[in-house]
């Protein structure tokens, strides 16, 4: 075969993959199916058109056709991630929960250190009511992948039921900085508000930081809080939770952050010092605040939520590996 051929069978193979693609997106599953398969016919070792004609017969609710391509990925020398990751869902799908685990941790041994993995395996546990399991595999991959905003949500879940208010309220306010306009944004934002009502609130934060789990980073920032509740008996609402949360990254920076560097809090700090802080708790607890409320602060702050916008469109929130306090 010249290399003319062989170039044009690549762009052919790549053009079929499009074309399903947007046929995918229409939600045209059948005609999908069938035209990945010449596509793969073309390219036989291709993950990219092998994972897409895995994932359409997963749409398609074909589960033993999907399963059959996605051995058949998973198999291949070079499948990522997604490869695993999308086979895993036709397991699910079928309740084939074993094969499903014994997936997971295959691709957890070629992936040690994978937050999509580690993420649909504690959904795996989550789905056979194993909650506890389920919460060890979202820590890991917070510990391991902490970019990876997944399971920072299905955690905040968690520790929202389990009234862990501390952990549900770091882990919620990462999540919003790493996933701040989605589908599950809103639901967060409300689950974050209710673990700051307990933050705020004298015996509830104290009850809090009497737990005996809490690592000792949980229990440095409760201890603050406590303090910090008792001298602010005189504001009310959102003020006093600005005012609390202000005068926590102030104490922060006197010194605990050279032992316990934490993205989440450095963004805070940069947002104080730049007169953003107050126009970020309006977008922060938005649905807490009221519509009419954050629109009229907004039209009288116009300056701060102007810039608060514009930062927030302008950068990328990243947190460092390493960035881990709260053992397991």
């Amino acid at each position: 075969m010249s290399f003319c051929d062989t170039h044009a069978q690549e762009q052919t193979a790549k053009l079929l993959q499009e074309t399903a693609r947007a046929l995918v997106q229409k939600g045209d599953f059948d005609n999908a199916v069938l035209i990945l398969e010449r596509a793969k016919q073309q390219e036989p070792d291709n993950i990219d058109i092998l994972r897409d004609l895995c994932f359409a017969n997963f749409l398609k609710r074909d589960f033993a056709k999907a399963i059959e391509v996605g051995k058949e990925l998973t198999g291949k020398p070079n499948a990522d991630q997604q490869s695993f990751q999308v086979l895993g869902l036709a397991y699910k799908a079928i309740a084939s929960y074993a094969d499903c685990g014994k997936l997971f941790r295959t691709a957890l041994r070629k992936f040690p250190n994978s937050g999509v993995i580690y993420n649909e395996y504690g959904e795996l546990f989550a789905m056979q009511n194993e909650l506890e399991e389920a919460i060890i595999q979202w820590e890991k991959g917070i510990e391991l992948d902490p970019g990876y905003s997944s399971n920072y949500y299905n955690a905040t879940m968690y520790y929202a039921r389990k009234r862990n208010w501390i952990r549900a309220a770091l882990y919620g306010e990462i999540f919003l900085n790493l996933e701040s306009y989605s589908t599950r944004t809103e639901e967060i934002k409300g689950k974050l508000f209710d673990a700051y009502k307990n933050l705020i609130d004298d015996k509830a934060v104290q009850q809090q930081a009497e737990v005996k789990t809490n690592s000792v980073f949980e229990k440095t920032v409760l201890e603050i809080l406590v303090k910090l509740n008792a001298d602010n008996k005189l504001v009310a609402g959102i003020d006093r939770l600005i005012s609390i949360r202000t005068r926590l990254i102030v104490e922060w920076f006197q010194g605990k952050q050279k032992n316990y560097p934490f993205r989440l809090f450095d963004q805070q700090h940069y947002l104080l010092n730049q007169g953003l802080f107050e126009a970020y708790h309006y977008w922060l607890f938005s649905a807490a605040i009221g519509e009419e409320a954050v629109q009229a602060w907004q039209k009288n702050h116009t300056k701060e939520t102007e810039g608060y916008k514009a930062f927030q469109q302008s950068r990328v929130f990243k947190i460092t590996v390493g960035e881990y306090y709260f053992g397991h």
